[in-house]
């Protein structure tokens, strides 16, 4: 998937925004080149990359704890296996459950189908909230090193969304780190700069200094994936699920998968290894 999959899930709590403007500020044409070149090598790296992946993978939500999973990736989809909750290892028994959910993925067509749609809508909104960044935004040069240049950004007043999704750029302000060699996005953050009300606050409102964060890194060369990503925003609306989310992930241990590899063998390594592939180091 695109790193800015994380970037939608925030921008489908902040529909109907209303424009936020920083007075004063500027476009920086050498920002917004930079922002151009790397919008454009992200697009082209998400068409042209097929890797396969196992790792592990973090979730922290409040209320629900924190559980740790294994997962494996497929030309037909992923398939998981929770192995730890809450800093404990799953029982013996729990385990069998897991095994069991698992085994119902690999054989039902309908969930398989359900995960590979659900995958390419996010690929899709993720795609074209990406192409909006380089319009949307106002663009400066913050720092810059001999590796990375860091750039800011802010809503641009003039920037009419063409979709309600596409409206979370009206109020979110914040910083990306490009790595100066590749042109990749390795960091993307944000901030909610006003509330965001629904209905006049009727059906609900985001309170300002809502945050997310997405962390990416170089997995084998030219090869980017997202590692951390923490989204923590406080609010409510009658017509969202995942509003007001708290959501910190953290993957690791990643290894490549073979391209051929069959749900039924991702299945089978995960009911065959340890919760963490350190331990087979």
């Amino acid at each position: 998937m695109l790193f800015a999959v994380r970037l939608w899930c925030v921008g489908a709590l902040v529909l109907a925004v209303g424009s936020v403007g920083v007075q004063g500020q500027q476009q920086d044409p050498k920002a917004e080149q930079i922002v151009k070149v790397a919008e454009q090598t992200e697009l082209d790296a998400a068409a042209n990359d097929h890797s396969l992946w196992q790792y592990r993978d973090v979730d922290r939500k409040p209320f629900l704890g924190e559980t740790v999973s294994r997962v494996v990736e497929t030309a037909h989809g992923s398939v998981s296996k929770k192995v730890e909750l809450n800093g404990r290892p799953l029982s013996p028994w729990e385990l069998k459950e897991q095994d069991a959910k698992m085994e119902s993925f690999v054989h039902d067509p309908i969930q398989q189908a359900r995960q590979r749609k659900e995958g390419a809508q996010d690929d899709k909104r993720a795609e074209d909230m990406l192409k909006l960044l380089p319009a949307a935004f106002l663009w400066s040069v913050k720092s810059e090193d001999a590796k990375t240049v860091t750039l800011a950004y802010v809503p641009d007043p003039k920037f009419e969304p063409p979709t309600m999704e596409s409206k979370v750029f009206a109020a979110m302000a914040g910083e990306v780190v490009v790595d100066k060699q590749q042109h990749r996005i390795q960091t993307i953050k944000g901030t909610l700069v006003a509330d965001v009300k629904f209905g006049w606050g009727l059906l609900g409102k985001l309170e300002r200094g809502g945050t997310f964060d997405v962390e990416r890194r170089e997995l084998m060369p030219g090869v980017w994936q997202i590692t951390e990503s923490h989204v923590h925003v406080n609010g409510h609306a009658l017509m969202f699920k995942s509003i007001g989310e708290q959501d910190d992930e953290v993957k690791s241990e990643f290894r490549s998968v073979p391209q051929e590899t069959t749900l039924e063998q991702a299945a089978f390594m995960l009911r065959n290894q340890p919760a963490s592939l350190d331990a087979q180091r």
